[in-house]
């Protein structure tokens, strides 16, 4: 189906690229990060959590140092040392006011002219249902976009030196059920099966197979395929 996709619109230099976990971005969508980075465009990470409830067995307090740890390194290998934490609860987060205004701010710190989003629908396709976390933060992001460029909501955040930011173009959703434009990734997919690697404690604990096996697979899957061609779909407003 991605094949048939219009070209994601490049009318931009700068992106934010927000989701709730460590390692959301890596599935697929860093792919794509890595194609802009090396063409000269900026791009930053802000993750909702650190992750710590994400490996069974590990205690959150010990789990989350180690997953920002390795998103940092996963993020560094496609170009992106820019990566910031919100520190909201891994597994409990709340869409609502406190994390509009976090996402508002970080808009506006960037100033960006794409933001990119894990897919915030119910589902990411048939019989396949988002967390709670991913809808929360997918669905504040797009409020988050308009917030950022009112003076009169969250005023506070001009009390704390962040001007107005409507500057956004485009809000692009990864994995969304509905992709409307696609990118090219082809001799980019070996770039971020390194960098979805990094995360080696969360994928040691999802299966016993080697991490780069994993990685492989994954990102092929979510790329194309081992023979299709190499895009990243995505779903576009405004």
């Amino acid at each position: 189906m991605t094949t048939d996709l219009p070209p994601l619109p490049d009318d931009w230099s700068r992106a934010l690229a927000i989701a709730a976990h460590p390692d959301d971005l890596e599935y697929g969508t860093n792919a794509a990060v890595a194609a802009w980075t090396a063409a000269g465009r900026s791009v930053s990470y802000v993750l909702a959590t650190r992750g710590e409830a994400g490996i069974a067995g590990t205690p959150p307090e010990v789990a989350g140092p180690l997953r920002e740890a390795e998103e940092r390194a996963s993020a560094a290998a496609v170009g992106v040392h820019d990566v910031r934490f919100l520190g909201h609860r891994d597994g409990v987060v709340t869409e609502g006011l406190d994390l509009r205004r976090d996402l508002a701010r970080e808009i506006r710190r960037a100033r960006p002219q794409l933001v990119v989003v894990s897919n915030h629908r119910d589902t990411f396709g048939p019989g396949t249902w988002n967390s709670a976390d991913h809808r929360a933060v997918g669905r504040a992001t797009l409020d988050a976009v308009g917030d950022a460029g009112n003076e009169w909501v969250f005023r506070e955040l001009i009390d704390e030196g962040f001007e107005t930011w409507s500057g956004v173009r485009h809000v692009v959703v990864a994995a969304s059920p509905q992709p409307t434009h696609a990118v090219d990734v082809t001799g980019w997919r070996d770039v971020a099966i390194t960098s979805l690697a990094e995360h080696r404690a969360y994928l040691t604990a999802l299966d016993p197979r080697p991490v780069v096996e994993q990685a492989r697979e994954v990102v092929l899957m979510t790329t194309g395929g081992e023979d299709g061609p190499a895009r990243v779909p995505f779903e576009v407003f405004g």
